[in-house]
């Protein structure tokens, strides 16, 4: 799905809309009065005080009847700069846009646009007539707080968007809606995979049974994988003191997406935002030899990072997450074999999920830049060639970002087109010769001097939070039979005479795969949708043949087929489907 925001038309072509939409609510509402109207990744929206009303779909339905006679007359649109004197006195009658003029710089240039009997403040720029702004659509309408502010009134909001051709309208509709069938906060509710509770907090999600039992599995899923790789997994707490932060560099780097510091007794503490400090006292707690390394050192870790509310969605974007989370503690000569794994694990995992439609960015330093990054040279040349070596060998597509390094090291992203939307940053390898300096990390060498260990901080799910919402965008909630809350539902035909023989089955099936029985006395066709809807992968249908047969008959999800088979082959069929984590 194309962003709006980032392509230069699409954004002066819905900034233009905006203004439209503006002029026709001030057409139909004469008190309506104006906050602000931002072009968005999906299109634009205009905050509005319609004085006390309330917004109904009748009303946008006049409202967009009214913003089409308007592009039809087509009207050229015309810019104005003013002096602040001007604009003050031009707006007085909109607080809205006096507050706005008011906030502005000394010596930042005013201007407004005008479009017929409609002038609005903004910077541009604009179309050349209402007329290009045609091909628009009115998509929803919400309330919103003045200034994002809960204790400020609450103002209309409007979304709309708007394109050069109505077929490529129509197309970006169709987009949309298969957004919306995919949106993994819809399918969290219908499935009851996960919850949000302001009570709790915004980007605080609750998960629920269903939604916990998912991440149990790709927690075990991993945790096999890290295993097999020499991985030693460890729990550490979800704070650390504002000192463990300025030991690391996070605080001086990173505070502003910290929670607010906590004081307890003489110390105070943080919600810990990251796992890497904690882990580096980990391996600080014993001396190492070089015959030791590499350690490896994996967490599922919760932390907690400010996001702004109103970025928070879901899943996908939260304060409190559990990442996926490893670090390796290697020579420098073990970097690019070990550096080498890291890849080949990502590419092992995007495999048996079936993610194909990705690419590896290699984020490296700006070398003009000697301020934002730390400061040696042999250092970053080194492992800079060394990362992009591996990647050669392997025969991997990446692209080069120069600026886009972490302040201590490269590192590797890897950027995962989905279903809808754009790119996803899920698997992460980053290069670290700072931390272990910082933590006065060491290792004896085997000429018996000290050496300072190099540090791979990586995560291959990144984040269970955002995989799993990538997971169900994916599959609109179908998952694969092994991560399925429920893996098989059982329907009796009729309680009275074969509820008996399906509890028998129950029995033998609930110690090998997630099962549920449908006792409810409800029609089978009302039973059979309702499986349909959960997305069940399995549904059983057990009447008088399979009774007296003793077998089972089954349908799978979206499927109109019903096949038979023992108990005993069935079995057999789901062991060989999970084993191959289909």
């Amino acid at each position: 799905m194309i962003n709006i925001k980032e392509n230069e038309r699409l954004n002066t072509l819905n900034h233009s809309c905006a203004h439209l939409l503006a002029q026709a609510v001030k057409h139909l509402y004469k008190d309506a009065k104006f906050w602000v109207g931002p072009v968005i990744e999906e299109g634009f929206y205009y905050d509005i005080d319609l004085n006390g009303h309330t917004l109904t779909e009748e009303d946008l339905e006049n409202i967009s009847k009214e913003m089409k006679k308007i592009a039809k007359d087509g009207k050229r649109i015309y810019r104005e700069e003013l002096s602040r004197e001007e604009a003050l006195e031009k707006f007085k009658d909109d607080p809205y846009k006096i507050d706005i003029i008011n906030e502005l710089p000394d010596g930042e240039i005013i201007s407004c646009y005008t479009q017929g009997d409609f002038t609005d403040l903004c910077r541009g720029p604009h179309v050349d007539s209402t007329k290009e702004c045609k091909n628009f659509k009115l998509l929803k309408f919400s309330g919103s707080y003045y200034k994002g502010d809960s204790k400020n009134k609450v103002l209309q909001r409007i979304y709309g968007v708007c394109f050069d051709n109505k077929e490529d309208l129509e197309n970006h509709l169709k987009e949309l809606e298969e957004a919306a069938m995919r949106d993994h906060r819809k399918i969290g509710k219908e499935l009851d995979i996960f919850m949000n509770d302001d009570l709790v907090g915004k980007g605080m999600p609750l998960w629920l049974p269903n939604g916990a039992l998912i991440r149990k599995e790709l927690e075990n899923y991993i945790y096999k994988k890290e295993k097999a790789m020499g991985y030693s997994h460890v729990y550490t707490p979800c704070v650390g003191t504002v000192d463990l932060y300025k030991t690391s560099g996070h605080w001086d780097h990173y505070k502003e997406n910290m929670f607010p510091a906590m004081k307890v007794d003489d110390e105070e503490f943080v919600l810990r935002p990251m796992n890497c400090p904690h882990h580096m006292l980990v391996y600080k707690n014993s001396l190492h030899s070089y015959r030791e390394l590499p350690i490896r050192i994996g967490e599922f870790a919760t932390d907690f990072r400010y996001e702004a509310s109103g970025a928070v969605k879901g899943l996908e974007r939260v304060r409190c997450m559990c990442q996926n989370d490893a670090h390796l503690f290697v020579t420098k000569e073990q970097i690019g074999s070990e550096f080498k794994n890291v890849v080949k694990l990502i590419l092992d995992v995007y495999k048996d999920f079936g993610i194909k439609d990705y690419k590896f960015r290699l984020s490296l330093r700006d070398p003009k830049d000697k301020e934002k990054y730390f400061d040696d040279d042999e250092m970053w040349n080194n492992a800079e060639d060394k990362l992009r070596e591996v990647l050669n060998s392997l025969g991997v597509e990446y692209f080069e970002a120069i600026g886009e390094a972490a302040f201590y090291g490269p590192k590797l992203d890897v950027e995962v087109k989905p279903a809808v939307g754009p790119e996803v940053t899920l698997s992460t390898c980053q290069l670290d010769f700072l931390l272990p300096k910082r933590f006065e990390l060491s290792y004896i060498d085997k000429d018996g001097t000290k050496k300072t260990p190099v540090v791979l901080h990586r995560a291959i799910f990144g984040t269970f939070d955002r995989f799993t919402a990538f997971l169900l965008e994916e599959t609109k909630g179908a998952l694969p039979l092994w991560l399925s809350p429920v893996q098989i539902n059982i329907i009796p035909v009729n309680n009275e005479y074969h509820l008996e023989y399906a509890e028998e089955i129950y029995e033998k099936l609930k110690d090998k795969f997630r099962v549920s029985l449908d006792k409810k006395d409800e029609k089978l066709s009302y039973k059979m949708r309702e499986s349909q809807i959960k997305k069940i992968p399995y549904t059983l249908i057990l009447g008088d043949k399979e009774k007296e047969e003793k077998t089972i008959s089954y349908r799978k999800y979206s499927s109109k087929e019903t096949e038979s088979l023992t108990l005993e082959e069935f079995i057999k069929k789901l062991e060989d489907q999970i084993s191959r984590n289909d």
